[in-house]
């Protein structure tokens, strides 16, 4: 990689957090931050948790994976998925409606 190459990439770079930091600066607590202010409704968190959680490694390793133990990896896939279906369903409407960032501030407020 060339000299300029290398200025141009890390120019780029420096300027895109400046540009990050200008645009997220308003945010001051955890809740607007992680919730969008509450203003998205929890159907939207819930799509984004499954996707934060899944990466492009997940998407080519899991088939793999499913199809070299004899499908028996399935099982999990399976109980991920039924997870991910209970926390979209019941934990985060919940987290909702009392006014939760996360399961920590729900122990924080209920053991101190």
């Amino acid at each position: 990689m060339s000299q300029t190459t290398f200025l141009l990439i890390s120019g780029l770079y420096v300027g895109l957090l400046f540009i990050i930091a200008h645009l997220t600066g308003r945010n001051k607590k955890a809740s607007d931050f992680f919730l969008a202010g509450r203003k998205a409704p929890w159907y939207v968190v819930a799509f984004g948790m499954v996707g934060a959680s899944l990466s492009g490694v997940t998407f080519i390793s899991v088939p793999g994976m499913v199809g070299s133990a004899d499908f028996t990896y399935l099982q999990m896939v399976m109980g991920f998925m039924a997870g991910y279906v209970f926390i979209m369903a019941v934990l985060l409407p919940l987290y909702y409606r009392l006014g939760l960032t996360s399961i920590y501030t729900y122990l924080q407020g209920r053991f101190g």
